[in-house]
Order: structure tokens, then C-alpha cells, then sequence
């Protein structure tokens, strides 16, 4: 029997999503099942579940339209960041592989959590509706507060987990308290009825603070200045490859869930209807705004004196956040688009950085501060190689993807006026060279620990910064394929909006 307000054809289009939720019940199962010595064939496991969803995700490509009465959306913006967060899980389960079995944790609980996140940012990315948005957030966020403190014996780690849960919980009443003022203001959790029902009149205080308190909620989940304060405490405590899935997947999720609800459900007050300021008429842009020129200029600031590599990884992430809200701020086709495409290369820039993180970890060597890698070049040149490629290309230097991401980016400021946010987003973006070329320089230079036993590297661990590296040359010296699809799933952004003439 179906359950009420489902069809076959609903459950089609959510196969991708099944297939994650019997791969997390599989590993469950398989943790408590298999004999001990045979707990790492759940890695594999997992990777064959995580690979199934993105066959069946290929089937769904290129349809529109919504399931689940209206509170679900197939469309190409989902794909994309489906497809995103599937190919961070399966890199960061490789991460996990040996990352494991020097930690002594066990594999089948952990890769249930990692495949719950999964989970949960991929209905952040296709809810069309404030309650499902807020399942898929919470089912991300709960499996993220016991991953982050999945290292029992660590106090680092269960310090950073119960730090990321009171936060979390402060800021998720925020996003709630916002969500329940759109509600009450509009009778209905709908996006699209949202937009439909304030189009054409005035928000109003009531609206006003709605914004306010969804901007505030959604700082938190993409670590934007003022709302940053956990990351660099979860960063570091967190076990490595958490630490990448959520500098990458839960940033991702985030900016697909902020994506929804303000060009999906407040397009009519992008540049004014709530108010005025200084005597100009307010509008959520003028936020984003704000938020962008902080949290770029105050993370790489933050990031300049940090000698724990995690920490500084943090403050750049939180740079990086304020780099994707000028896409935001642009509120175009053109600038959703290029908040996409940093997006995807970011996620195997960043992922690929803290591989070389996990690479260092050894029983008696937690291997993330910069001096660990001093001499790297000798130790394990090819990875040392691939750090260089990834402090590149997150700096900004031709011919890698960070490159053209961040031209992406500011391009779209132009060409919707805010020439001054991208001399702002290019003044930092040279200010982050000093601390990337940091690390290069402990790499390369400084070979204080060269006599110490050369750094072995995990086939699984190989295939990561393959994958990584592939990712970062390729989509910069051959773009065109990314920027297709990114401006392909853009368009589906907000179809509706553009019906009825507010989203130009």
C-alpha cells in the first residue's frame, strides 16, 4: 500500500535517496554481521551504494517537475548538487579507509553516519518546502554532531561535538523562528506559494525579521562572519575526513538550501521591500552583502597567523564563504552559476587538501600542524606535488579550477554593478596567498623532519588525491563541460519565479 499523497512515480524520482538509506542500513547491519577482520569490506560497500545513487540519479537527469505533492523537487539544480555530494562521500569514506584503523574506530557506524549526511544534503537540495527542508537540515546536522565526536578517546574531538550541537541548536532556532514568521505571514510552508502570495506588496517588519533571522540561520551552516565561531574548534577537533565533508558537503547543502529559499521563496524582496537604510530601499542582497565582505576579509585575515593547518583550512573556508555569497549578492542567472560551479571545484581542492592531512596521520603523529610537513618534498614528493596543486588553485593561480572559479564569481559582481565587491573578493583573494604559499614553503624549503621515515600512502588514500588532482587540472584548463551544466542547472533555479516576472 502507498503511503498517502505517494505514487510509483514519486518513488522513481526519490531512487537515489532510497538507494543512500538502504546503503546506510546495509552498513549498519554489516557492522553488526561480519566478523572483525572483515569490517573493511564495508568501505567498499559503501562506495557500491554511493555509486548505485549516482546511476540512478543519471536516470532522472534533464526531468522537471515535483513529487511528494508538491514538496519535493526534480530538477537540474538537484541533480548537480546530488552529484556533488555524492562524489564527497565516496572521497571522503576512501579518506576514511586507513584514516580508521590508525584511530581504531569502527568503520560500519561511521560510514552509516557519513551516508545519513549524504542523505539529508540531498533533500536540502531538492525541498521546495520549509518542512522538508528542515528534515533533510536536521537529519544532516544530528549525523554530523556524532561524527564530529566519533573519536571517543579524543577530548579535542568530544570538546568540538558538543561545542557544533549547542551552536548548531542555537542557530537552528533562529532558522525556525524565521521559517514560522514566513509561515504565519503567508499560511503556508510552500516555496513557490511563498513567493506567490508576497509578490507585488510589502514585507513589512514582520517579513523584515523573518530575513533577518533566516540570514542568521543560514550564516551559521556556511560558517559566514559573524556566525563562524565554531568552525575552527570543530575543524580541529573533528577526525580529518569529517573535517572535509563538512568544509565541502555541509557548506554545499547549505548554499543549495539558502539558494531555495530566498530565489525560490523571497525573489520579489531581492533588492527592496523591506524597508529602506540610510535612505535606500533594503532588500536581502544588502545582507549577503555585508556578510560577503566580512567573511572574506576577517577569514584570511584569521587565517594569516594559524600554524595548525585544520585552523587554517577553517578561516579558509570561511573566506571562501563570503568568495561564493558574491554569486548571492549578484542574484542572477549568471552569478547562480557561478556560486555552482565554485562549488563543484571546490569540493576537490579542498577535499584534496585534507587528504594530505590524513596522509600525515601515524600512530603517534596527529600530523596537522605545518611543521609535520617540513620536507614532504622528499619524504612523498608526489604528494607534495599535490598540495601544491590544491594551495594553487585555492589561492586563485592559473591554470587550476580556483582560478576559474573566482573569475566566475567576480565576473558576475560586474556585471551586475558591485565593481567594488570584486576588487574587495580579488584584494583578498591576494592577501590569501601568503598563508597557501605558507604551507608550500614548509613542503619545499624547510626539511626539518627530511630524515624522518618517509610518509606512506593508502592505495585508497592514492585514488582520493588522483581524483582530486584530476578534478582541479581538468576543470581549469578545460572548463566548458562544468559551465554547461552548472548554467543548465541554474536555469531550473526559480523557474517558477521567472513566470511570474521576478527573477530576471
Amino acid at each position: 500500500m502507498m503511503p498517502l499523497g505517494f505514487t510509483r512515480l514519486d518513488f522513481y524520482y526519490l531512487l537515489p535517496e532510497l538507494i543512500v538509506t538502504a546503503g546506510a542500513v546495509a552498513l549498519l547491519g554489516g557492522d553488526v554481521l561480519l566478523a572483525r577482520g572483515r569490517h573493511r569490506l564495508l568501505t567498499w560497500v559503501g562506495l557500491a551504494f554511493l555509486g548505485a545513487a549516482a546511476v540512478a540519479l543519471a536516470f532522472i537527469s534533464g526531468r522537471e517537475g515535483t513529487v511528494a505533492q508538491g514538496m519535493y523537487s526534480v530538477d537540474g539544480f538537484a541533480v548537480f548538487f546530488k552529484l556533488l555530494f555524492l562524489v564527497a562521500a565516496a572521497l571522503t569514506i576512501l579518506m576514511s579507509h586507513r584514516y580508521l584503523d590508525v584511530e581504531g574506530a569502527r568503520p560500519g557506524e561511521y560510514y552509516f553516519l557519513v551516508l545519513c549526511a549524504t542523505l539529508g544534503m540531498m533533500v536540502m537540495a531538492a525541498g521546495v518546502d520549509l518542512v522538508t527542508l528542515f528534515i533533510g537540515l536536521e537529519t544532516m546536522a544530528v549525523s554530523f554532531y556524532i561524527l564530529v565526536g566519533y573519536i571517543k578517546p579524543s577530548r579535542r574531538s568530544n570538546e568540538a561535538s558538543i561545542k557544533y550541537f549547542l551552536l548548531g541548536t542555537f542557530s537552528l532556532g533562529l532558522l525556525l523562528y524565521g521559517m514560522s514568521l514566513l509561515y504565519g505571514l503567508t499560511g503556508s510552508t510552500e516555496l513557490r506559494t511563498i513567493a506567490t502570495t508576497l509578490a507585488g506588496g510589502r514585507g513589512g517588519p514582520l517579513l523584515a525579521l523573518a530575513v533577518m533571522l533566516l540570514v542568521a540561520g543560514m550564516g551559521f551552516k556556511i560558517a559566514a562572519v559573524p556566525f563562524h565561531a565554531w568552525a575552527p574548534d570543530v575543524y580541529e577537533g573533528a577526525p580529518t575526513p569529517i573535517t572535509a565533508f563538512i568544509s565541502v558537503g555541509s557548506k554545499a547543502a547549505s548554499f543549495a538550501m539558502l539558494l531555495r529559499i530566498f530565489f525560490e521563496g523571497l525573489p520579489a524582496f531581492r533588492m527592496d521591500g523591506l524597508g529602506t537604510i540610510f535612505g535606500q530601499p533594503l532588500g536581502w542582497t544588502y545582507f549577503f552583502y555585508v556578510l560577503s565582505i566580512v567573511s572574506m576579509t576577517l577569514g584570511n585575515l584569521a587565517a594569516l597567523t594559524q600554524n595548525n593547518l585544520k585552523r587554517m583550512l577553517a578561516y579558509s573556508s570561511i573566506a571562501h564563504a563570503g568568495y561564493l555569497l558574491i554569486g548571492i549578492v549578484a542574484a542572477t542567472p549568471r552569478g547562480v552559476m557561478a556560486a555552482l560551479v565554485y562549488l563543484m571545484v571546490y569540493t576537490f581542492m579542498q577535499l584534496g587538501a585534507f587528504a594530505i592531512v590524513v596522509l600525515m596521520r601515524r600512530q603517534d603523529v596527529i600530523g596537522d600542524e605545518l611543521k609535520d610537513l617540513s620536507g614532504l618534498s622528499v619524504r612523498q614528493p608526489a604528494a607534495a606535488v599535490a598540495m601544491l596543486i590544491f594551495m594553487l588553485s585555492l589561492g586563485g593561480i592559473p591554470p587550476t579550477a580556483g582560478f576559474m572559479g573566482k573569475f566566475s564569481l567576480f565576473a558576475a559582481a560586474i556585471e551586475s554593478g558591485y565593481v567594488g565587491l570584486a576588487i574587495i573578493g580579488v584584494l583578498n583573494s591576494a592577501i590569501s596567498l601568503y598563508y597557501y604559499v605558507r604551507v608550500v614553503v614548509y613542503m619545499w624549503v624547510r626539511r626539518e623532519e627530511a630524515a624522518a621515515p618517509p610518509v606512506v600512502m593508502s592505495r585508497a588514500l592514492a585514488l582520493v588525491l588522483i581524483v582530486a588532482v584530476a578534478g582541479t587540472l581538468v576543470l581549469g584548463v578545460y572548463p566548458r563541460a562544468l559551465f554547461d551544466l552548472a548554467q543548465a542547472s541554474a536555469s531550473t533555479l526559480g523557474r517558477a519565479d521567472q513566470a511570474l516576472g521576478l527573477l530576471r
